[in-house]
């Protein structure tokens, strides 16, 4: 099988599972909305939730990826199956009491931390003693989640994507039916979403521990927590946590400017989320798939030292990217609020929770295209063993879009938040396509960029289309989305066969072979 259809067909189970994830992840969105709108109970949630996410990229997904795959690739590839596994189970007894330290360090001293990422909230006791409730009974999901990584890492790193790809789906299923049945148990309603995220996490590894035991995992033994690959793996890591961190510190400035309601409007950490969630949407899907595939195809090729195999890896996936993003981005910019309106107002989500989180969705989308490509990128990067130019081009931007937010949220309010990530994603972009072909040569950047523009062409008659749609079309919310998303992707498509889109052709080419 070719690398192209190997990625793609990679890309595609990751892609599955995202997608079921995300379809879950509206309805467990809808039920918080319109149960909690953007009240301060949804304000203290979504912020005692940030934490543990803060900690679980810097510890977890994020640092696991960029560290083991390459190493357990390269193990995987040469050597033998009894060297494998010894690694795999010392990384897990490393991991295993890193985390549990974390867990605790953060059970204890959860009232600084909230004092430190909120400090809108210190002027409101009510808000602040509740975040910190919760942070407290969400806090050990960051173990779950560090353990659920590790074993996507391995997982991945022998090309298996099925069972790491659906553990997420079941976690959103989890946490709604805790929503449904445990919220209403509670003498404070919210607090059962706390439990809904550890119950999640519970079944998110549990669904990945059959698979590992069927390969050979055995159960840790902590006889050994040192080995040969160990420098490399903390060389690796290492950087890694370092640039999580000033990812994360990005978003810690934005929650604790957006926690200053006299500043950017009430409720504007729920605006925020509830707008992430939409626009995540199609990064998920489509971006984080083909980046989390790709990264141990990559790593065999830098291995192998095939760069032009690898370098048409990363055009193939930034091509690919683009042309499901433009469209998306297109999408969610013109129909900002008529989706947020359809999809969340009802219950204790308001017009007023509308009108401020609509904006915010279609600034975000503003640097969507940016931040899809910039994962193909990183990917890059990680997979040459490189983990220390991402780190600096990560304090670039880290500056930029703290200036940016103090610039733009007196003007603009919340929506200078969003804006501000935006233009810092788009930077992010260009700096390290820059970076990465300054460093192995040229990637085909001719060709991406004549896609991109193949694509945008369609993208921006997609708009007009779309525009006109909903001025002219009187019917109710949910009717007048379901005509006008359509014929917007129709005038898309149509106009992709007339400007002779390679990239459109190639995908209607994988979706008629599963047809």
């Amino acid at each position: 099988m070719s690398t192209h259809k190997s990625l793609a067909k990679s890309a595609g189970v990751i892609g599955l599972g995202i997608s079921a994830s995300r379809i879950l992840g509206f309805i467990r969105d809808i039920l918080i909305a319109a149960m909690f709108g953007t009240t301060l109970y949804a304000d203290a949630f979504f912020t005692a939730f940030r934490i543990p996410n803060l900690w679980r990229d810097l510890v977890g997904e994020g640092a696991a990826n960029a560290a083991f795959v390459p190493v357990l690739s390269g193990y995987a590839a040469s050597k033998s199956k009894e060297e494998f596994w010894e690694l795999a189970r010392i990384i897990l007894n490393v991991m295993l009491i890193v985390l549990a330290v974390i867990t605790l360090l953060g059970i204890v001293f959860a009232p600084l931390i909230v004092s430190a990422i909120a400090w809108g909230f210190l002027g409101n006791p009510e808000k602040f003693k509740l975040t910190v409730t919760l942070t407290r009974i969400m806090f050990p999901y960051i173990f779950l989640i560090g353990l659920t990584a590790y074993a996507t890492g391995v997982l991945n790193s022998r090309k298996l994507f099925g069972a790491t790809s659906f553990s997420q789906p079941l976690w959103n299923l989890v946490f709604i039916l805790s929503a449904i049945f445990i919220c209403p148990l509670m003498k404070e309603p919210v607090t059962g979403l706390a439990i809904g995220v550890l119950l999640g996490g519970i079944v998110q590894l549990a669904v990945q521990l059959p698979p590992l035991m069927k390969m050979g995992m055995g159960w840790p033994r902590f006889d050994r927590f040192k080995h040969p690959a160990s420098n490399e793996i903390g060389r690796l890591l290492l950087p890694r946590v370092f640039g999580s961190s000033i990812y994360q510190l990005n978003v810690f400035l934005d929650t604790a400017l957006a926690s200053l309601s006299d500043i950017v409007g009430k409720g504007a950490i729920s605006a925020i989320n509830y707008a992430n969630r939409l626009w995540l949407l199609p990064l998920a899907i489509f971006s984080t798939a083909f980046s989390q595939a790709m990264l141990p195809t990559l790593s065999e090729h830098a291995m192998r030292n095939e760069m032009e195999k690898f370098k048409q890896a990363l055009s193939f996936s930034l091509r690919a990217v683009f042309f499901i993003t433009i469209p998306a981005a297109v999408g969610l910019m013109v129909l900002s609020e008529p989706i947020v309106r359809t999809l969340f107002q009802r219950g204790s989500f308001d017009a007023y929770s509308t009108g401020i989180t609509a904006p915010v969705l279609f600034y975000f989308s503003i640097g969507l295209c940016a931040y899809a490509g910039v994962k193909p990128l990183v990917s890059a990067f990680y997979s040459l063993k490189d983990t220390r130019t991402p780190v600096k081009n990560a304090v670039l931007v880290f500056l930029l879009n703290a200036a940016l937010n103090v610039i733009l949220m007196f003007p603009m309010k919340v929506n200078g938040l969003a804006l501000a990530t935006s233009l810092a994603s788009i930077f992010n972009f260009f700096s390290l396509y820059f970076l990465l072909r300054k460093k192995i040569g040229p990637l085909g950047g001719r060709e991406i960029f004549v896609s991109f523009v193949r694509a945008a062409i369609p993208g921006a008659i997609m708009a007009a289309v779309l525009i006109l749609l909903n001025i002219n079309l009187q019917l109710a919310p949910v009717p007048k989305l379901a005509v006008i998303i359509p014929a917007g992707a129709a005038s898309f498509f149509i106009s992709c066969l007339a400007f002779d889109v390679k990239e459109f052709k190639g995908f209607m080419k994988w979706i008629l072979r599963r047809s």
